[in-house]
C-alpha cells in the first residue's frame, strides 16, 4: 500500500524475514535491542489475519521476546502493538531497566531521567550478539 512507511521501508535493520513477516532491529538511541515483528502484506488488526496466520505471527514475537531476554538481560520485557500512527500490523519488543530512561512509564511518555551512557554502550555492545542470535535462531 502506497504511503505506509511499514509498506513503503523496512521499518529497521531487517535480521529475519519470509514471505508473511519480518523481524527488524531498530535503531534506538536509548533502548538498544528493540525489535518489532512485521506482518508483510498491509493488514491493521490481528482479527484481519486467519487463525493459522494470527499463530505464526506470535510464535514469532515469543521467539523475539525470549531471544532479547536472553541476550539484553533486561528487567522487563514491554510487547506492544498499537497502529495508531502506522496502521500496518507490527509489533513492538522492547528491552526494559529500572534504569532506562522512561522507567517505569511506557517508552512513549515524558522521560523519567537522564540517560546512564554507561549503561546503555554496555547494551549497545550486546547488539552484535543479538542480531547473530535472530538470524540464526528465528524459525517460522
Amino acid at each position: 500500500m502506497s504511503g505506509c512507511e511499514l509498506c513503503d521501508v523496512a521499518g529497521g535493520e531487517t535480521v529475519f524475514s519470509t514471505p508473511l513477516l519480518r523481524v527488524v532491529l531498530v535503531d534506538d538511541a536509548y533502548y538498544p535491542g528493540f525489535c518489532r515483528v512485521i506482518w508483510q502484506s498491509h493488514v491493521v488488526e490481528m482479527t484481519d489475519l486467519s487463525v493459522t496466520e494470527r499463530d505464526t505471527l506470535m510464535r514469532m514475537v515469543w521467539q523475539v521476546e525470549m531471544l532479547v531476554r536472553e541476550v539484553m538481560r533486561p528487567d522487563k520485557i514491554n510487547l506492544a502493538a498499537f497502529g495508531n500512527v502506522v496502521p500496518h500490523l507490527h509489533w513492538h519488543v522492547i528491552p526494559r531497566y529500572r534504569d532506562d530512561v522512561h522507567f517505569p512509564a511506557p517508552v512513549w511518555a515524558t522521560a523519567q531521567r537522564a540517560p546512564d551512557e554507561a549503561a546503555l554502550e554496555m547494551r549497545r555492545g550486546l547488539l552484535p550478539l543479538l542480531r547473530e542470535r535472530l538470524r540464526k535462531n528465528l524459525i517460522e
